[in-house]
């Protein structure tokens, strides 16, 4: 019984420490976010992407970089670039851009991961793209994409604001919006980055090795030792646990941080970390918007874009030996509350949210913003949240038996 008061105190405390690590960057990217998507309209974008060919893959990918957002803000926005115009295959490029090439994203994993799976992100982002690009050219998809498209031509068009950007970012109204924005972007994912942190501390402390083992094969020899068919069974079980996990890319990085530390291939937590695109929620999501047919296409064209784009990464990195070593003593086992960069990076993000919560809800209390999401299983969000609220209570539980069993 000792021992598992002993680890339950041990999995709430290491949960709470990865947030603390990643909150100053989940602030600093949030922030970011909140002004390109306030700033930034789709009506520039949708005029230069209606065509197949290079130029509007290389623009839809500009664009969705520096429109990264959530999985369900991204879906809406592509969906709403479709719908006006813009090419299917650029609008793919738009949504794993805006949901790979994302500055936040890249943070968060600088910190649990390193460099390498930071190069790996963006230059992994590119080729999801590239492989999705060849895809559609070889497959074609002429039908599929018109009916499609028939199927948006039902919703209504919304009035585009006619205002230059200097006029924006000098309006008081508009930074009231940064701050709704800024708002609404933590209000989309406090369930998933709960209930990811904290599986994340119950994983580092409860699950051991062999369980890894058994769901990777070959695990722990080596990041240099894997072969082919050992590569392929891990970027393919690699979405599978992502998708058991439902929750987004945010909350699972912790995780897929473990996942390295225990042994499984670069390659495996590459595929694990680009799965956010592969679950049934955005499977569901983009039946609503598209039709299923469409939407296992859209499956399937991600799914094997992301096992091409993981096997790439692991054989380029490998062979400029650029590979990072599993250490499963990285993140875990570690002191997260000293005073050091972190806590001060951590204090003046929290003083900048209470600024924009301010903006947002207060001063800007009467100023109209609304920003398209895709829509969300009710069901699905209700269980998140009772997931949610019942994680604060084994952290608070945990943080008490941490400091008493000590």
């Amino acid at each position: 019984m000792n021992t598992f008061l002993n680890a339950w105190g041990e999995a709430a405390y290491t949960s709470l420490g990865f947030f603390w690590m990643a909150l100053w960057a989940f602030a600093l990217g949030y922030l970011i976010s909140s002004m390109i998507q306030v700033f930034v309209t789709e009506k520039r974008m949708q005029k230069v992407m209606g065509d197949k060919g290079g130029k509007s893959v290389l623009l839809g990918t500009f664009f969705g970089f520096i429109s990264s957002s959530c999985s369900f803000s991204a879906l809406a926005t592509s969906k709403s670039l479709f719908k006006k115009g813009a090419s299917f295959v650029s609008s793919i490029a738009f949504l794993l851009a805006s949901t790979n090439l994302v500055i936040e994203l890249g943070i968060i994993i600088s910190i649990f991961l390193g460099w390498q799976f930071v190069v790996g992100e963006y230059v992994g982002g590119v080729l999801l793209i590239l492989c999705s690009w060849l895809l559609i050219r070889i497959i074609n998809p002429k039908k599929l994409i018109q009916n499609a498209r028939k199927r948006l031509d039902e919703a209504k068009e919304e009035h585009v604001e006619q205002t230059s950007l200097r006029e924006k970012i000098t309006s008081h109204e508009n930074w009231a919006k940064v701050g709704k924005q800024y708002f609404m972007e933590w209000k989309m994912v406090w369930k998933d980055v709960t209930v990811g942190f904290t599986i994340a501390g119950i994983v580092a402390a409860f699950v051991p090795d062999a369980f890894f083992e058994t769901l990777f094969i070959n695990t722990g020899q080596g990041q240099q030792s894997f072969d082919f068919l050992t590569l392929l069974e891990h970027v393919v079980v690699g979405p599978v646990a992502a998708f058991l996990t439902f929750i987004g890319s945010m909350g699972n990085i912790p995780l897929a941080a473990l996942l390295f530390g225990k042994g499984v291939s670069f390659a495996g937590v590459m595929a694990f970390i680009f799965s956010d695109l592969v679950v049934f929620p955005v499977l569901r999501i983009n039946a609503k918007y598209y039709g299923w047919k469409m939407s296992l296409f859209i499956l399937f064209l991600l799914f094997t874009s992301l096992i091409g784009a993981s096997l790439l990464l692991h054989y380029g990195f490998d062979f400029f030996d650029a590979i990072p070593s599993a250490t499963a003593d990285k993140i875990s086992g570690k002191e997260y509350f000293s005073v050091d960069y972190t806590f001060f990076l951590n204090i003046a993000f929290l003083a900048i949210s209470g600024i924009m919560i301010y903006l947002g809800l207060f001063k800007g209390k009467d100023v109209h913003y609304h920003k398209e999401m895709a829509p969300k299983s009710p069901l699905l969000e209700k269980t998140l949240k009772w997931i949610a609220i019942l994680s604060y209570f084994w952290l608070t539980i945990g943080v008490v038996l941490k400091f008493i069993t000590v």
